[in-house]
């Protein structure tokens, strides 16, 4: 019996006979009694496997909800090479937002409030996809008003300018300075 027999309870689709020429099998009871036996042990062998990597997989398992209401942030997908917010790999945000969350539209699945911009994504999302943002007044920063150019960018300015230092290569010499 091969194992593809075994675990879907059926032939193996394949142009090769696997018997030798001229050797003729014999389907009496005993043969099918000890073949369902065979299936029947191997069935619960995979369950008993299959459980036990379960209870593995389960321990850093947890289950996400959310009412309606929660600011969400929003996970984007970490892609190589690919533009996210106008910085490229490393420093791209791993999520945004917050956004509100509008319904639950399955047991884990929810639609949320996207802002105009993002208006060419869909705004259900799986749970997977969601982390919830817990508000403090620890996060907020005071800033002046910026002038912001046309594609969302400003210029910044230092405040202090902490180390200065002077790298000798070869053939050039290359300024470094530690600003705040």
């Amino acid at each position: 019996m091969t194992p593809f027999e075994a675990l879907y309870g059926k032939c193996c689709r394949s142009p090769v006979c696997w018997g030798e020429v001229g050797e003729q099998r014999m389907l009496g009871p005993k043969l099918v009694q000890t073949t369902n036996a065979a299936i029947q042990k191997i069935r619960a062998r995979m369950l008993t496997a299959q459980s036990r990597q379960k209870s593995y997989a389960d321990v850093r398992r947890k289950d996400l909800e959310f009412e309606v209401g929660d600011m969400v942030f929003l996970k984007v997908a970490p892609m190589k090479g690919v533009l996210r917010f106008e910085k490229k790999g490393k420093l791209s945000p791993r999520f945004v937002g917050p956004f509100e969350m509008l319904e639950q539209i399955g047991p884990v699945a929810y639609r949320l409030a996207l802002p105009p911009s993002l208006s060419v994504v869909h705004d259900v999302f799986h749970v997977s996809m969601l982390r919830k943002y817990v508000p403090d007044l620890m996060h907020v920063v005071d800033f002046e008003p910026l002038q912001i150019s046309e594609n969302l960018s400003y210029e910044e300015q230092p405040v202090e300018i902490l180390a200065r230092e002077v790298k000798k290569l070869r053939s050039r010499e290359i300024s470094l300075v530690k600003v705040l």
